[in-house]
């Protein structure tokens, strides 16, 4: 088992919450996003262990959980440093003390060139970019200070998203090596179209598909005499396909800590390797075919299933689903011969566990039904 210096030291026998001694889960108010220790960990060094037997870099995506005592969990199990979205996510982290950063999206603007600048005179920092007239937005902050930033380009191996095309990748990359303040590390993608596959074999083909693209594009380039360092790729369901293609260097997986009901109905993963849940609380029973909880679209969000959209959360041991959200309410259509009743508490594994990250300040660390302390989310809401 990894070492658990993460762990907020509380004094033997005494959790301690809002002021209130605790033991166990069900002593929780509710809602409370809680995770397992125990399958965190689990997840957490399977995926280490991926990456060495295909002697790729893990880079995960710290943008899921958003929480440093997770991120120095991955890097203790070999992860080389994170990845991240938004430079106010970057501040958090560097504060946090960590030192080797790749913001995975087309950072634009002098007033975050500046913030970057100085987040570089304390972290290894890298960004990404698709485009000459991005690019130059940073450069044009870091050349006057006689430093250059590092940037990967993104390019589409099918999402449709942002990035550019395979195609075009070289005369890009050759403009944005030209500019003043930049230098080109290399090339990242991402396969997000993997979460609109119908079968675990769909989505084993885009994994391959994203890592032959990418190394493709990376020969090409270093053919066209341009440097390419790194060949990043990043998805919790292609990771394990996409790390595998040669020439890929570094994988990016963010979801893979806590997994979701997603990753659930893509195969990735079963139920058993989903460490985070929503507990709530029935507060209504007005029929017999529809409960209500107390979580509603603040508490799980109102992203959709994937593939295939069907309810906004499981409810563990239970066939009935929560079947409508709004803001305070979660609505739960009762299977014929379930029922609930006011005051039960219920476990419900969210769709899509970055987004409840986001929705809370902080979460409740467990091993089994045994509260052990909590978290603080402490890059929530950073969307600048």
């Amino acid at each position: 088992m990894l070492e658990e210096f993460y762990i907020e030291p509380f004094a033997p026998g005494r959790i301690q919450w809002f002021g209130v001694d605790l033991m166990n889960i069900a002593d929780l108010d509710t809602p409370s996003v809680v995770v397992d220790l125990d399958v965190l960990e689990r997840n957490v060094r399977h995926m280490a262990e991926r990456a060495g037997e295909t002697g790729v870099r893990l880079r995960p995506h710290a943008k899921t959980h958003k929480i440093p005592e997770v991120a120095r969990l991955q890097l203790a199990a070999g992860a080389r440093g994170i990845s991240l979205a938004k430079t106010g996510e970057a501040e958090v982290f560097a504060a946090a003390g960590f030192d080797d950063v790749f913001l995975a999206y087309p950072v634009v603007g002098a007033e975050k060139a500046r913030r970057l600048l100085a987040l570089s005179d304390r972290v290894r920092l890298a960004v990404g970019t698709d485009g000459v007239e991005g690019a130059s937005s940073l450069g044009g902050v870091f050349h006057p200070a006689g430093r250059r930033l590092d940037v990967l380009l993104k390019v589409d191996c099918g999402y449709h998203r942002v990035g550019v095309s395979p195609e075009s990748a070289v005369e890009v990359a050759r403009r944005i090596a030209d500019l003043p303040g930049i230098s080109v590390r290399g090339v990242f993608t991402h396969a997000g179209h993997a979460y609109l596959a119908t079968t675990r074999e769909e989505v084993d083909a885009i994994a391959r598909q994203e890592g032959e693209i990418l190394a493709a594009t990376a020969q090409v380039l270093r053919g066209a005499g341009l440097p390419v360092e790194e060949v990043s790729v990043g998805s919790t369901p292609t990771a394990r396909g996409a790390m595998a293609v040669e020439g890929v260097t570094e994988c990016r997986p963010g979801n893979y800590v806590y997994h979701d009901a997603s990753q659930v109905s893509l195969g990735t993963c079963g139920i058993g390797d989903c460490a985070m849940t929503v507990l709530a609380t029935v507060v209504s029973v007005p029929a017999t075919d529809r409960a209500v909880l107390d979580c509603g679209s603040k508490t799980l969000s109102s992203d959709a299933l994937r593939p295939r959209p069907s309810g906004h959360g499981w409810i563990l041991g239970r066939k009935s689903r929560i079947d409508k959200l709004t803001e305070e309410h979660g609505v739960v259509r009762v299977e014929a011969g379930e029922s609930f009743r006011v005051g039960e508490k219920v476990r419900i594994l969210p769709n899509h566990a970055c987004v409840v990250s986001n929705l809370h300040d902080r979460i409740v660390v467990a091993r089994g039904d045994r509260v052990e302390g909590e978290w603080a989310v402490a890059a929530r809401g950073k969307v600048r």
